[in-house]
């Protein structure tokens, strides 16, 4: 189960705090099974509030990073077949020993 964020927090404890305290203002009841039912409710209100704040969405790069890495292991047949390289993986002769010539140079000047 997920950690409860910031705002999940803040608005479940500021509604049990609130409602509590109109509940026992409106009913006045005094101390007994009525403050225990009041406070029981003002739980239960602050429960529902927090898990109806939508969690924020993880970003693409989030799920990317926690994505399980390609298998490199061969075939169970024991064919020499081998994955398809993955999308956006670094070539090697692309632009080889191009950074490498600018390195500490200002773009704007070159």
């Amino acid at each position: 189960m997920p950690r409860p964020n910031t705002a999940q927090l803040a608005y479940g404890s500021a509604t049990v705090v609130c409602s509590a305290v109109a509940m026992l203002l409106l009913s006045g009841a005094p101390a007994g099974i009525g403050t225990v039912v009041i406070g029981v409710a003002a739980l239960a209100l602050g429960l529902l509030v927090s898990l109806s704040v939508p969690a924020p969405r993880r970003t693409r790069a989030a799920r990317e990073a926690t994505a399980p890495a390609e298998s490199t292991a061969r075939p169970a047949d024991g064919s020499m077949a081998t994955a398809a390289p993955r999308v956006g993986a670094p070539r090697a002769h692309a632009g080889a020993g191009y950074g490498v010539a600018r390195v500490g140079g200002h773009s704007a000047r070159r």
